[in-house]
């Protein structure tokens, strides 16, 4: 027997007992044993995975050196400009169902388009569909401030829309308008919009092509359209596009798309129709049109009587139709019906429907003096008549887009 243990027999089980020579000491060497293995397992561990993986650091930077000159001039372009583009948010009111009926709720958007400003008094100018059923339209400034906008005039058949904010002065910055009747295939455009919604977007491309014509929303040709390949999305409506020199060439107007996306086909209004009719809205809130001073018979009338032009029915009192000789349909005294005058060219330019007529008026002022070719008695003579002031009312538009 030693002094470690005693084997003591109780009850038929052998316990050790710790003798007086029993110390503590050896288990806190074995924890600390144990402790420093785990420790140089794991540093072990370590360094094995680091011995063929070399430490991971950032690459050095190579500086980049001065941008092409064509790049600085794209930078300097979008910042030049990019003040003069608004987000145009059309709100229409919602409706709920209750228990107790129908319910008007708040305003929410029902859209999105762009814009730009025309002047320092607050007009700004976007397409007219992306005002379309609006019952407020909200502006956005490049510097985020909103405000609520007022319609100032309409005119569908250029798809225009003309708006005006009460915004401080000095965060106006109207754009700088160029011209459109010297434009040249191939040359740099630049569009500035708000494609879905992504704000102040930079497209860049070229003329494809020009004096396109589009149809508008109440369905009257829009003549002199341009072309290009910049990118145009839902939500560019209303938008520059702009030239080399952040000049409005023309206003970002639809595209030409089976997918709903852009497919490299946007049409642009000439800014030459845009700065002849923006004018007009401002200060009348309708266009006053170049006319002859002549009713027509609606198109399937004259097809029915198998007329190739538009046929006159009335013809207004001291117009340029009247003093020009032109005669309207009557009806004789016997009940007869003497057909009036058949437009059947403008200008030297065929007319078969009414819709040429004001397709080829559309391109001439008030005051202008044009020749009119008629058929009158199954005899042809050309008539020179003076175009005078249309008061007319704003059609709207067949159809959301």
């Amino acid at each position: 027997m030693t002094l470690e243990t005693n084997r003591i027999a109780v009850g038929g089980n052998t316990r050790r007992r710790l003798g007086a020579g029993t110390s503590a000491v050896p288990i806190v060497l074995l924890l600390i044993s144990l402790a420093v293995l785990l420790w140089a397992s794991v540093r072990y561990g370590q360094r094995a995975q680091s011995a063929g993986q070399p430490d991971v650091v950032p690459r050095a930077v190579t500086p980049r050196g001065d941008l092409a000159a064509d790049e600085q001039a794209t930078i300097e372009l979008f910042e030049r400009c990019a003040p003069s583009v608004v987000y145009i948010s059309p709100l229409v009111r919602t409706v709920r169902r209750t228990m107790f009926g129908y319910v008007e709720g708040g305003v929410v958007p029902s859209g999105t388009g762009s814009g730009f400003v025309w002047d320092a008094t607050g007009h700004v100018v976007t397409n007219y569909h992306v005002i379309y059923g609006a019952e407020e339209v909200q502006v956005t400034l490049p510097d985020n401030s909103r405000y609520a906008a007022d319609i100032i005039g309409v005119w569908p058949d250029n798809d225009l829309a003309v708006l005006r904010i009460a915004a401080p002065s000095e965060k106006l910055h109207p754009i700088i308008v160029g011209s459109s009747s010297d434009l040249r295939v191939g040359q740099k455009v630049f569009a500035i919009g708000n494609p879905y919604g992504l704000d102040f977007t930079l497209t860049t491309g070229v003329v494809s092509a020009l004096n396109r014509a589009i149809r508008s929303p109440t369905g009257d040709a829009i003549s002199g359209v341009i072309q290009t390949d910049a990118a145009i999305n839902p939500g560019n409506s209303g938008g520059p596009l702009l030239d080399s020199a952040g000049r409005l060439i023309g206003i970002n107007t639809s595209i030409y798309t089976q997918s709903g996306g852009s497919a490299g086909i946007g049409f642009a209004v000439p800014v030459d129709t845009v700065n002849a009719v923006v004018p007009q809205l401002i200060a009348h809130g309708k266009i006053v049109r170049p006319g002859l001073g002549v009713n027509l018979a609606a198109d399937v009338i004259a097809r029915r009587l198998r007329l190739e032009g538009a046929l006159i029915v009335s013809v207004n009192a001291g117009s340029g139709a009247e003093l020009a000789g032109l005669r309207p349909t009557l009806e004789s005294n016997d009940g007869q019906i003497v057909l009036g005058d058949v437009i059947v060219a403008i200008d030297g330019k065929r007319t078969p429907d009414n819709r040429a007529v004001f397709d080829a008026l559309r391109e001439h002022q008030v005051g202008d003096t044009i020749k009119v070719t008629i058929d009158r008695n199954g005899q042809r003579q050309e008539v020179p008549v003076t175009l005078q002031a249309v008061d007319e009312q704003t059609r709207v538009m067949q159809r959301p887009r």
